[in-house]
């Protein structure tokens, strides 16, 4: 059963909620970050992407950076800009975007749990940007960065949740500049935390890592590698916690850099083994449906749709990233592991099809394929046979934001 336990948030001064939140530091560039953060001395994004405020050529993964990341957190406590809370709590926090609402608890989840596959993975991770999270966590001493965990809907949770929600005020309550309202309320009644741990203990068998894969398996490395022990934090990793009822997966496209040697008529004719082709001139292709994919190339959008008996109908066999991955991306461009292969790139729907045809219109790209997205019982399905998806199957929005709850990893 899922272990849970409250700890005692670095947070912001409530005036400043709204300038130190940031967007997570792996949707955004450096160069990005750097324009989010202009002007804003407040923003969490010089803890996250701390190489913002370094030399614009330095190597973001060098010591130089985390080590400024650790004195850019130092900093904000030094002038209580962040603070830490007295007691250890839970806490909720609501997101509201397009006038849908979702409300998760930011609670420490156990690292055994997620050693011992009670927190549930559906996708591999790549080494690299585990040693970057690793090195964060390490020289800052804290968990910047939340992990976006799902579990099946529970009335008593949702009961306690809508209660405390009804009953207080929230610590924080604003409209970040894209428009998505945050609010976070406090939990620190004894009873409620205690009833909030009790009903995760007796009655959510597991949870399901959403988003944050490299996050959650850079804690666990952490501890190997540091030996952190419970009474300090390390064992466990700062965790938000949403009900599967409220979550919204949203598409996850891939860019390609080449054809593989390919010329246009080769590429086509092995596309038509697989795939209906369907050209729509400068109309973007949004996929409707399971098994319709859209693919931009040469300033066209073509609508393709996969033929029946050309893939499987297992868990992972029916989805459409998986028949992306083998019979396009592996069987013709050459692509056998995502997660370590320069040639693709990956971009969250978020960003729309417009940026699909920025990427190949520059010239960086050469085909972009659009995708139609897996739901969360696809992900659960998944995850409970212990199968994997390929990399970046899953976008969620809206993001949590970073630097308004972050967990110190050495310290009670």
């Amino acid at each position: 059963m899922a272990i849970i336990k409250p700890f005692k948030a670095l947070r912001p001064q409530p005036q400043l909620a709204k300038q130190v939140a940031s967007r997570p530091y792996d949707v955004l560039n450096s160069e990005e970050a750097k324009q989010e953060a202009l002007g804003n001395p407040y923003s969490f994004l010089t803890v996250t992407k701390s190489e913002i405020t370094l030399n614009s050529n330095i190597d973001i993964h060098s010591q130089e950076v985390y080590d400024k990341a650790k004195e850019n957190i130092e900093t904000f406590i030094k002038h209580n800009v962040l603070f830490k809370e007295d007691k250890s709590c839970y806490y909720i926090y609501q997101l509201v975007m397009d006038g849908r609402s979702q409300t998760g608890l930011v609670v420490a989840s156990s690292i055994d749990d997620y050693e011992n596959g009670l927190i549930k993975k559906h996708e591999f991770t790549r080494p690299e940007k585990e040693l970057d999270r690793i090195n964060h966590i390490k020289t800052t001493g804290a968990q910047t960065g939340n992990v976006f965990l799902a579990y099946r809907n529970n009335v008593n949770i949702d009961t306690i949740v809508e209660n405390w929600k009804a009953s207080k005020k929230p610590v924080y309550d604003f409209v970040a500049d894209d428009q998505i309202q945050h609010s976070i309320w406090v939990v620190n009644d004894d009873n409620v935390i205690q009833n909030i741990s009790s009903i995760f203990e007796k009655e959510i068998p597991c949870t399901y890592i959403a988003d944050g894969h490299h996050r959650a398996a850079s804690a666990s490395k952490v501890r190997k590698d540091t030996g952190i022990k419970h009474t300090d934090g390390g064992d466990y990793f700062l965790t938000t916690l949403f009900p599967s009822n409220q979550l919204q997966i949203m598409d996850y496209n891939r860019v390609v850099k080449d054809l593989n040697g390919l010329t246009l008529e080769q590429f086509f004719d092995l596309l038509k083994n697989n795939f209906e082709i369907i050209l729509t001139e400068k109309n973007q292709v949004k996929p409707s449906t399971l098994h319709e994919f859209g693919m931009y190339f040469e300033n066209n959008w073509y609508k393709l749709i996969a033929k029946n008996g050309v893939y499987t109908n297992d868990p992972i066999g029916v989805l459409d990233v998986t028949i992306l991955s083998n019979l396009i991306l592996d069987a013709i461009l050459g692509i056998k592991d995502q997660r370590t292969d320069k040639r693709v790139d990956f971009v969250g729907g978020i960003r729309g099809l417009k940026e699909l045809e920025k990427r190949v219109d520059s010239g960086e790209m050469k085909v972009a394929f659009s995708l139609y997205p897996v739901t969360i019982n696809q992900l659960f399905d998944i995850a409970d046979c212990n199968n994997v998806m390929p990399p970046k199957s899953t976008w969620f929005e809206p993001k949590l934001r970073d630097g308004l709850l972050t967990h110190l990893i050495y310290e009670a």
